[in-house]
């Protein structure tokens, strides 16, 4: 248990910077009513978005049944990290990756269970690009989380050095 504490910690500093970042930003600043705060346009601007579904929010038209069943897919996969993660025993960067998806998923579930919707606010735009999505700090541990866990984990470095001294 102790060798996966840096799992542990960045899930906890990942959850702690989201629901930070949504009470300062859609509680604080009002966001959840002024709709729109130009931070630093076009590249920063905070977006009211309530992403009923999933990624880009698909699936958001059907209803309460899919908040619940988004929570508890999120759960399975949060359980299931940890599961593999204790299994497995990994390395730092494993760990860092593995608690920046565990961290996000649970902060997207908390979203979900008191608003009923995950909160997201963050939009970015560059160079005549207008991004029409926005995303929170959650979302962005799961992207470079899932990430780390598929470019650090797996056999390819195992199976390249064995073939090399092999032939």
């Amino acid at each position: 248990m102790r060798a996966l504490s840096i799992m542990y910690w960045t899930a906890v500093v990942v959850l702690i910077l989201d629901q930070i970042s949504k009470v300062l930003v859609v509680q604080v600043l009002d966001l959840k009513t002024r709709g729109v705060i130009e931070v630093w346009n076009p590249f920063l601007v905070f977006r009211m978005a309530w992403n009923e579904g999933v990624n880009f929010g698909l699936f958001s038209g059907l209803g309460d049944a899919m908040r619940w069943i988004l929570i508890a897919l999120a759960l399975a996969i949060t359980a299931w990290v940890i599961w593999w993660m204790r299994r497995e025993n990994p390395g730092r960067w494993v760990q860092i990756s593995a608690g920046l998806v565990v961290g996000g998923a649970i902060g997207n579930v908390i979203d979900r269970v008191i608003y009923g919707a995950v909160a997201d606010f963050l939009n970015m735009s560059c160079c005549g690009f207008e991004n029409p999505w926005s995303f929170n700090v959650a979302d962005i541990a799961i992207f470079v989380g899932a990430v780390g866990l598929i470019l650090l984990t797996g056999d390819g470095p195992k199976d390249r050095d064995a073939a090399s001294k092999s032939g």
